[in-house]
């Protein structure tokens, strides 16, 4: 499966988070990996993974670093974009409970509440299942992770825990999940987005 995403040039926004485990995954199924700080570097991938850290401080980078526009521009321009933990976060509409002077990109039609789950001590593992994305439970580990409090328009939920608590959505070319696939060895969710890279890289071509 590796081989089929060769062709294919992907960015990880590179201030802050697990920034080196979504490197490890993306490079193990065969991508060209970039890490993105500056608007033309951004201008260089195909689609961009926003990694899992702390929202409010890479909001604060993003901005300081004059990455904001770029960044809302290339979503709206529907690059395909991931966002894992912070990354839903930063993707989001509205932070429901956002610090103060917190800001987002937006593009992704959800509200988000920030460590819904507590602190660091409350983490934890489930098998999740994810139809449309894979058969088999994936293994979703869950840190200071957020939950997705309201879908709005176009907007499929494509994961929820047993309580119904959604923790994955997908909007066009937008995915957010609220856990760190990058840390358990388990590509499945990766190669997902990379499969939707791949078929978005193939439509542009075709169109231009």
């Amino acid at each position: 499966m590796a081989g089929n995403f060769r062709h294919l040039r992907i960015g990880v926004l590179a201030f802050q988070g697990d920034v080196r485990e979504h490197i490890h995954v993306l490079e193990g199924l065969g991508a060209q990996v970039v890490k993105v700080r500056r608007p033309e570097e951004l201008g260089t991938v195909d689609a961009l993974v926003i990694p899992g850290g702390e929202s409010s401080v890479m909001d604060k980078l993003v901005r300081m670093f004059g990455m904001q526009q770029p960044l809302r521009d290339a979503i709206a321009a529907g690059m395909p974009v991931f966002g894992t933990c912070a990354g839903l976060i930063m993707m989001s509409d509205n932070i429901v409970d956002a610090i103060a002077e917190q800001e987002s990109l937006g593009g992704l039609h959800v509200d988000v509440r920030r460590n819904a789950f507590g602190t660091q001590i409350d983490s934890f593992e489930v098998q999740l299942d994810m139809p449309g994305v894979t058969k088999d439970p994936v293994p979703a580990t869950f840190i200071r992770a957020p939950i997705v409090e309201r879908v709005g328009e176009g907007v499929r939920v494509i994961s929820a825990l047993p309580d119904g608590r959604i923790v994955a959505v997908e909007q066009g070319n937008l995915l957010g999940i609220s856990f760190h696939p990058e840390v358990n060895g388990d590509s499945r969710v990766h190669e997902y987005f990379l499969g939707r890279v791949a078929q978005y890289v193939t439509e542009k071509k075709a169109s231009i």
